[in-house]
């Protein structure tokens, strides 16, 4: 799960060094952390019934060592092209590796261990994103960008071996008819409402098509939910959606999760393409977040076993919305010590966001529903990251295209810093909706 998650952002520092290379710009790269995620939700789907039909084991080793290879040939690519396809190929690795693993857990998990349990699962989704841009930069720096996707063979065998050792044989199968239909009208939803917000503001795209993509995406969505509700056996069972606690963590809880997603991407851009400084500068200012993160981690558990879920979102949530604003406050003449105070805070409220979030969506569900809410849980989590990127994207290149394109300043910046900010207040309306006693049987 860490290599999932840091492959998604280490390139973010190393995006503007991978762009000069291939002629492009950095604000159009963001197409291979697009893809990436956009892979990843396409095919998680599909993850929970291979699991259930060749075994969570063989499944697990697998989709790492093809993750390996794809790592490989990011490295070698000569275009931007090859970049975006081995990235492709990265993804469909990811999307079974990172589910898979949860519902390992899931599984064996009780009730009453599982605020632990994803305590722990929480720290690799954390720490790795916050830990890639400045491992990205460095890397950069003083060796070349190569390096960073590279350094995923020996991660990865590292990670194979742990599988052969740890993970049981004998895992849970269970032959079942594969939905088709649903699989793909699900994964046109999916690739179809992403694409057309990455295609906002891209140079000769109409808007009027992006707006139409999304608008079948979204048809295609409905579509799947009719089948789910309607099919004997959907691919993945929306059973888990009468739970309120998951309703309310998958719909608010994922535009939110999505709106934190978008920082990795914007503060490392805004750092070397608005204030000059270099990938490493860049990188260990990003390290303040995950300062935060580990400051917070040791009283996360307690906080959540003594304190009210909808309390703990809606501090943590107003906090995470101002440090946004925060960010769009800084300039080139912000001295480095405030920006480290900033985004220290940041942290710290990332870190309790998506670790209540997290706890709250499994908080209620019944056991035998545990299935197909990691599956729903795992499409949101890649899906909103995608989106986040995705959008952070768009919004930069629209608003450079008032100033004529080209280069983007620090005000564009500081507009996508704003937008992304009132998006997640809007989320936030659901955490009221949080009833009182929400997660009593984790307590």
């Amino acid at each position: 799960m860490f290599m999932e998650q840091l492959d998604g952002t280490i390139l973010v520092t190393a995006l503007p060094n991978i762009a000069a290379s291939f002629g492009e710009t950095a604000a159009r790269l963001d197409l291979s952390v697009s893809a990436y995620f956009v892979t990843l939700a396409f095919m998680i789907p599909a993850s929970g019934w291979i699991a259930d039909r060749l075994g969570a084991k063989r499944v697990y080793a697998c989709a790492i060592a093809l993750f390996i290879l794809a790592s490989i040939l990011c490295g070698a690519s000569q275009n931007v092209w090859q970049f975006v396809g081995a990235r492709i190929l990265q993804g469909l690795g990811g999307a079974m590796m990172v589910p898979v693993g949860r519902l390992i857990v899931l599984r064996e998990t009780e009730k009453t261990d599982l605020i632990r349990a994803i305590a722990y699962l929480t720290w690799p989704a954390l720490s790795a994103p916050l830990l890639g841009p400045p491992l990205g930069g460095f890397i950069t720096s003083y060796f070349s960008w190569h390096w960073i996707f590279y350094i995923n063979v020996p991660l990865g065998l590292i990670a194979l071996f742990f599988v052969w050792k740890i993970v049981p044989a004998s895992q849970f199968i269970e032959r079942r008819r594969f939905d088709a239909a649903g699989f793909f009208l699900t994964g046109t939803a999916i690739l179809s409402v992403l694409f057309g917000i990455e295609m906002l503001g891209r140079h000769g795209v109409p808007i009027v098509a992006a707006i139409a993509l999304f608008c079948f995406g979204m048809a295609c969505g409905l579509a799947a939910i009719r089948r789910g509700l309607t099919t004997p056996a959907p691919l993945i069972s929306l059973e888990a959606f009468r739970t309120l606690t998951f309703r309310l963590a998958m719909r608010g809880g994922g535009v939110f999760r999505g709106c934190l997603a978008a920082l990795p991407f914007l503060l490392p851009l805004l750092f070397q393409v608005g204030f000059g400084l270099d990938p490493v500068m860049s990188g260990t200012l990003i390290l303040a977040i995950f300062a935060g993160n580990l400051g917070m981690k040791p009283a996360t558990t307690f906080v959540l076993r003594h304190v009210k879920f909808r309390n703990i979102m809606l501090a943590s949530g107003c906090i995470a919305v101002a440090t946004m604003i925060g960010c769009a406050l800084l300039t080139g003449n912000t001295p480095h010590m405030v920006i480290v105070a900033l985004l220290f805070v940041s942290g710290l409220s990332r870190s309790m966001q998506f670790t209540s979030l997290s706890t709250l969506a499994f908080s209620d569900v019944p056991k035998p529903s545990m299935g197909g809410a990691n599956t729903l849980f795992s499409m949101q989590q890649q899906a909103a990251n995608a989106c986040g990127v995705a959008t952070a994207g768009a919004l930069l290149r629209l608003v450079s295209m008032a100033h004529g394109g080209g280069a983007q300043t620090v005000a564009d910046f500081q507009f996508a810093f704003i937008a992304i900010a009132v998006i997640a207040v809007v989320a936030m309306t659901d955490f009221f909706k949080v009833p009182h006693n929400a997660g009593e049987a984790l307590r």
